[in-house]
Parts: C-alpha cells; structure tokens; sequence
C-alpha cells in the first residue's frame, strides 16, 4: 500500500487524487503540484498554476492539470470537489486550523471564487491521528466544545478527535457527501506520526487535482 484512494470520488473521472503513506514515492508529477508553506491556520490560497504560493493551509482550484496537495504527520488532510463547478481543495487540518474550522474558510472561498454550493461538495477525509492516540491539554480541548458540546464542562487533558471535528463542521457548513478513511496514523506503521517518531518523522503528501 502506497497511496489510498477515497471511494467517495471513485465515480468522478474528471478527478485525481490521493492520499500517501509513508511508502508511496514519485505517484505525483511534482511539476504540476500547487503547495504552501504550512502555518497552522485558517489561510486559503487560490492556485491558477503550479509553484509555491506562500504561507497558508488550504489550496483551492478549478484549473485543468493544477494538482494542489498538502503535507501531514498526523494532522488531518482533508479533499473537497466540486462537481458542479469542476473544482477541488487541499485542506492541512491541525488542531489549530480545525479550531479555527479551515474546512468552513476553504468552502467560503470556493463559494467565491468558483460559485460553489456546500451541497453539491464531497469531501474525503485521510488518514490523521485518532482519538485514540490524541491527548491534549484541557486549554486545547475547551477550543472544541462548540463541536463538541457533549464535553462541555469537563476538565483537565482528554483524547480529542480531530477526525470528527473536521467531519462535523463539514456537516454544519452544508457538507453532505463525506468519506471519513478513520486510520490512525500512530497507530498504523504504514503512516508518517510526529506524536510516534518526532523529528525523525517524515512528511506525507494528500493530493487533488481537475484532470485535463
């Protein structure tokens, strides 16, 4: 296994993409990627072309053979289309940009740029550290009450499930159609994990673009 494709997309021929592991290599041509230097933000780049588009954590475009893609190891990645309007995001969600709720900033520039309707939007969720391995402080976890209203009141460190986070506030922007692949990246060897392995962690590519 070196890339993961979402069955959500597997009807749209006009679009390609995927998610990496930590074994995939060369699966992309990297002279037709789009990508960002990451900040862990709410920040949406517009891609008309290839290259490096400056500082932010989303890519959005409508432009035929522009690939967008972001990097994680164990932040969320998460992939919007638009079959309406023939467009698609790369969406890097950490808990900062997940508290921040990027996946709503990135449907808000869609929606501007492209003439985008949530509704009409699928989205496929990859591989990000699970609940199961997430602990945070109780100052981080009280950033998600609203999405997770159930904890309310509670103190102290808990597991937060990012996955969810970014699942739920699709479904509260408009979101429908959402595939959620559930695989923990500290958990299973076949990902890259900055909670696992540090420094020493490598950097994994999630990728979409419009087919020519």
């Amino acid at each position: 296994m070196s890339v993961i494709l979402s069955p959500v997309f597997s009807d749209s021929d006009w679009i390609e993409h995927g998610f990496a592991t930590r074994h995939a290599s060369d699966w992309f041509d990297s002279s037709r990627l789009a990508h960002l230097k990451q900040i862990h933000s709410d920040v949406v780049a517009v891609a008309s072309a290839p290259g490096h588009l400056g500082e932010g954590d989303a890519l959005i475009t409508n432009a035929p053979g522009v690939l967008v893609g972001i990097r994680t190891a164990d932040c969320i990645p998460v992939l919007l289309a638009d079959p309406v309007h023939l467009a698609v995001a790369a969406i890097h969600a950490g808990w900062r940009g997940t508290a921040a709720n990027i996946v709503a900033a990135t449907l808000r520039a869609m929606t501007r740029e492209f003439g985008t309707k949530p509704g009409d939007v699928v989205a496929a969720i990859g591989p990000g550290i699970g609940a199961c391995c997430y602990e945070v402080s109780g100052d981080v976890a009280a950033q998600f009450t609203e999405w997770f209203p159930e904890d309310a009141g509670r103190e102290g460190k808990r597991h937060l499930d990012l996955i969810e986070a970014n699942r739920r506030q699709l479904a509260s922007a408009g979101v429908h159609a959402i595939d959620s692949l559930s695989i923990c990246t500290k958990c299973d060897l076949n990902f890259e994990s900055f909670r696992r392995e540090g420094e020493a962690a490598g950097r994994m590519y999630s990728v979409i673009g419009v087919r020519r």
